[in-house]
């Protein structure tokens, strides 16, 4: 943890591993941890406030109607990570969003039916997939999503709290 970053501290501290429910909430964590391919998490938090203005704060719906020409003129925002594939799939992705919350109620059903009962307690060693990232991204990709990788799934349940993933020592473990 970058404890020199105060945004990044305050993630950790207040946020990170918090079991969320809020439809809203996992789809903007859902769209961050996929531009997180390639680059640090760190890099995309210093960007949230930008992605959130740019995605009207992670309204699926909002985001789901997006056109070709708004997708272009987030390219030419300095302010975001400007990768078209990433860009178009935060659209793609919000879109199936919406058909999942059609099929199950809301997002948050959808994911937390992967795990029902509570969050998923994991050791904190270095891991970067599980059975539970590789179902839930298999899913995913067959409802179409993009970007949603097993990796980028596991760090997408850890942020959320769907699986717990605090060192033993940390004080939110």
């Amino acid at each position: 943890m970058n404890l020199h970053n105060p945004l990044y501290v305050r993630y950790h501290d207040e946020e990170w591993g918090v079991p969320s429910r809020d439809d809203r909430y996992l789809f903007e964590m859902l769209v961050l941890e996929c531009f997180v391919a390639g680059l640090s998490w760190e890099c995309v938090l210093n960007k949230r406030a930008a992605f959130r203005a740019a995605f009207a704060d992670f309204d699926a719906e909002k985001v789901a109607a997006y056109n070709e020409e708004q997708i272009e003129s987030l390219m030419h925002n300095p302010q975001l990570i400007r990768h078209r594939g990433k860009l178009q799939a935060a659209v793609n992705n919000a879109q199936v969003v919406l058909r999942i919350r059609q099929e199950f109620g809301s997002f948050a059903a959808y994911a937390w039916g992967f795990c029902p009962d509570a969050p998923v307690r994991e050791s904190w060693q270095l891991r970067t997939s599980s059975a539970l990232s590789d179902a839930l991204s298999l899913d995913l990709k067959r409802r179409g999503m993009l970007y949603v990788g097993s990796v980028t799934i596991y760090s997408w349940l850890q942020a959320v709290g769907i699986v717990s993933g605090h060192d033993a020592e940390c004080f939110q473990a």
